[in-house]
């Protein structure tokens, strides 16, 4: 879908705020407000506007120790013939509550995990009581987070 600057500037007004009124959009952009919502259920129906969440800070609800976990996998497990399916094991990892982020990366890694937790204990116990416990998953590097200068939804327009 093509977007032009008038749909740049509502999904920036969005981003930043996602409960901004399309009122409130209309009168900042100074354009009707029927075409404010005509643009916003195209977005929507089209999939660039995914969603609306509330954003948490998992420092306020005891979560404030975050880390990035590279996972390598065998694609052969002993004595079983058939080939384990990379985006399958990345699929059953995302499944653990603790787990925000599964990318199937490139390089001497296979995938990239973001987990956040309690504490580095719980990062350790999730790795060894079920990261590792996956089908699949051969070696994990666990790299913890000291300090986050940036994290962000928001995507250039």
């Amino acid at each position: 879908m093509k977007l032009d600057e008038r749909d740049r500037e509502i999904l920036r007004l969005l981003q930043g705020d996602g409960k901004t009124s399309a009122r409130e959009i209309a009168e900042r952009l100074g354009c009707p407000l029927t075409t404010v919502y005509s643009r916003i259920r195209r977005l929507e129906e089209s999939g660039i506007i995914r969603g609306y969440k509330a954003i948490l800070d998992a420092d306020k609800l005891g979560r404030p120790t975050t880390a990035f976990i590279l996972a390598s996998f065998t694609y052969r497990t002993p004595g079983i013939h058939e080939t384990l399916d990379q985006r399958e094991i990345a699929r059953e990892i995302a499944k653990f509550p603790e787990v925000q982020e599964v990318h199937i990366i490139t390089g001497d890694w296979d995938i990239l995990i973001k987990v956040k937790a309690r504490d580095v204990a719980e990062i350790g116990r999730f790795v060894v009581d079920k990261l590792r416990t996956v089908r699949g998953v051969e070696r994990t590097l666990t790299c913890m987070v000291f300090d986050t200068a940036k994290e962000t939804l928001d995507l250039p327009l």
